[in-house]
């Protein structure tokens, strides 16, 4: 009997020091290194096994405890393993939806890059062109002035003293023809009285003394010297008289256009008192004209290579280029004047081009080979620097700075920035640098 509870006792000792064996495994689980930790336990548990089996070899009744106890023991490190092993994939799972999560957020992570949506990039017009080199000619800026082209220009005049008067609206630009009567200039009521009347009067005058000295030089009454005086009066008097009664009217004396254009310059008004020989207006054909460049001394040395210019308007704001309006070099100064040498060119006005307008002007030389150039629109400025974008794929932009070299008014040099095959917005450019601006806006970020 003694024995018996002995047993017992001893029984629930190991009992009691198996369990307490068990925690102590467990407590030393952590979710780093869970599945070492697992094998650890599983192994501790059969050397555990092991143990109690030779521990209690020699007794039926605790072999028996403990056996059933192991069973117990197993059955419990299968659960705890499983629920490890769920944990382990929770915790990939998480890391899974991290890793999502991430590339969510894979655009827009670089600070440089510009995130603009293909279908608002087409309605805002942005569109790229892929950069290759090319010829470009090189380019010498100058200002200079659209002069009418000789003898398609002409001054009209008065050819009498008197007041002008207006018998038509006359304006500037106006359309006119050869002969058309563009005002009157009468001296009727002034003191020295008509001038055509006058040429009348001096005319019939000397036509009298004409006829009668041709009669009387034949009997010699009238000597040949005093014929001859008579006869160049009466040739003068006739010739004015003939200038002024073609044109007479019953308002004065009548001013025409000599030749058909459009009155330039309009230089008198109603009233006003004019002399013969003053300007009253200009008449331009307008069909042909000249590009007077004003060039600094510095390019002197480069004029010879001279073959072509473009030049733009300040009233229309376009570049018009000589080669598609007929342009021809004409001449280039070979000395300078108030520092500035002139170049001369001239071409078909097929456009609106106003005479007498000063324009900036771009000379062109020989053609440089294998050179980057882009238009004008793709270009940003920001703090005296120029900027382009580069399209990196449908929704994807780069901002890159970049050296300017010549430019011809439509197309600008790249010195550096800029490679060949580059992908780069021509048009747009503007839109892309709007949507670089949103993008700075500070994104939320996730810290695990």
């Amino acid at each position: 009997m003694k024995k018996l509870f002995f047993m017992g006792v001893m029984g629930m000792f190991l009992l009691g020091s198996c369990n307490n064996h068990s925690g102590h495994s467990h407590e030393g689980h952590d979710h780093e290194g869970c599945t070492h930790s697992h094998e650890e336990q599983a192994h501790n548990h059969e050397g555990h096994s092991h143990e109690q089996d030779h521990e209690g070899h020699n007794h039926e009744a605790g072999e028996h405890n403990h056996e059933g106890h192991n069973h117990e023991a197993t059955d419990a490190h299968e659960q705890e393993g499983h629920s490890h092993e769920g944990h382990n994939h929770a915790q990939e799972a998480k890391a899974d939806a991290h890793a999502g999560h991430d590339h969510g957020h894979e655009h827009g992570s670089n600070p440089d890059e510009i995130i603009l949506a293909p279908e608002k990039a087409k309605a805002a017009g942005v569109a790229s062109m892929e950069i290759q080199p090319k010829a470009f000619r090189q380019v010498i800026k100058a200002s200079g002035e659209v002069q009418s082209a000789q003898g398609n220009e002409s001054t009209i005049v008065a050819n009498v003293s008197g007041v002008v008067s207006f018998q038509r609206s006359v304006t500037e630009g106006m359309q006119v023809g050869k002969g058309t009567a563009l005002m009157s200039i009468s001296a009727s009521n002034l003191q020295d009285g008509d001038p055509a009347e006058r040429a009348r009067i001096a005319y019939e005058s000397a036509k009298a003394d004409f006829d009668r000295a041709s009669r009387l030089v034949e009997s010699q009454i009238v000597s040949q010297k005093e014929f001859n005086a008579i006869k160049e009066k009466y040739e003068s008097a006739k010739l004015a008289y003939e200038a002024l009664s073609k044109n007479q009217t019953k308002n004065g004396v009548s001013v025409t256009s000599p030749m058909g254009g459009y009155i330039k310059n309009l230089l008198v008004k109603e009233g006003d008192y004019v002399a013969v020989g003053q300007p009253l207006a200009t008449v331009t054909q307008n069909n042909r004209l000249f590009l007077r460049a004003d060039v600094s001394e510095r390019y002197y040395k480069y004029l010879n290579g001279i073959t072509s210019a473009n030049f733009k308007t300040p009233y229309d704001n376009q570049v018009y280029e000589l080669e598609a309006l007929n342009g021809k070099l004409l001449s280039y100064g070979k000395s300078a004047g108030s520092f500035y040498v002139p170049v001369t060119f001239s071409f078909d006005n097929k456009g609106d081009i106003m005479p007498g307008s000063f324009v900036e002007i771009y000379l062109l030389s020989k053609p440089m080979e294998n050179t980057i150039a882009l238009p004008i629109e793709a270009l940003t400025e920001e703090q005296g620097l120029y900027f382009i974008y580069i399209q990196k794929c449908a929704e994807s932009y780069r901002k890159q700075e970049v050296k300017l070299g010549a430019s011809n008014g439509k197309e600008v040099e790249i010195l550096s920035g800029v490679n060949p095959g580059d992908k780069v917005v021509v048009k747009g450019a503007y839109h892309v640098k709007l949507a670089s601006a949103s993008n700075a806006l500070p994104a939320h970020s996730h810290e695990h």
